[in-house]
């Protein structure tokens, strides 16, 4: 059975645990092993850089065990995803494992902006602190775009794609 690291800042959701649960339980629905990062056991009561690191080590393990990566690119606290997820993509894709991404709109970068945050100059666009907005009709940057299958729609969405692929 194939192994499916959960990435995304569902993990700091109120009821992550349940979401988490609940992500699982889908990947067993469609024939696969669930990975949650919240499901891995770490000691709180030591310092918060050892807690951290212990956390950053037994997601590192879970991704490398993993076949597959599935992650949430959803914008979280601002326009672009969770950095952490982002990073988990990116050392997935290193390993040469299989990544993917779920957004609920999957618009042209650009077409995110509104109008009024977006500007034109010199044929490109920017953004209010007039730094350039990456424009290659990619939904987000493109070394996430290039590295990860992006699919419109959520975690469920992914895993249909999965067992079309069989």
């Amino acid at each position: 059975m194939k192994k499916i690291y959960i990435a995304g800042p569902d993990v700091f959701e109120q009821n992550s645990i349940e979401i988490g649960k609940k992500l699982v339980k889908m990947c067993k629905k469609y024939g696969y092993e669930g990975l949650y990062p919240l499901d891995n056991v770490v000691d709180f009561s030591q310092s918060k850089h050892k807690t951290a690191q212990d956390i950053f080590d037994a997601n590192i393990a879970m991704i490398q065990k993993a076949d597959i990566v599935i992650a949430n690119l959803n914008p979280f606290r601002g326009k672009e995803p969770d950095s952490g997820t982002v990073f988990e993509c990116g050392f997935a894709y290193g390993l040469k494992k299989e990544v993917y991404g779920y957004l609920s709109h999957t618009c042209n970068y650009l077409d995110s902006f509104n109008e009024d945050e977006k500007f034109a100059k010199e044929g490109y666009f920017c953004d209010d602190k007039k730094r350039l907005i990456e424009d290659f009709d990619y939904p987000l940057n493109l070394m996430l775009s290039c590295s990860t299958k992006i699919l419109e729609g959520d975690f469920e969405t992914v895993l249909k794609f999965l067992k079309g692929k069989e």
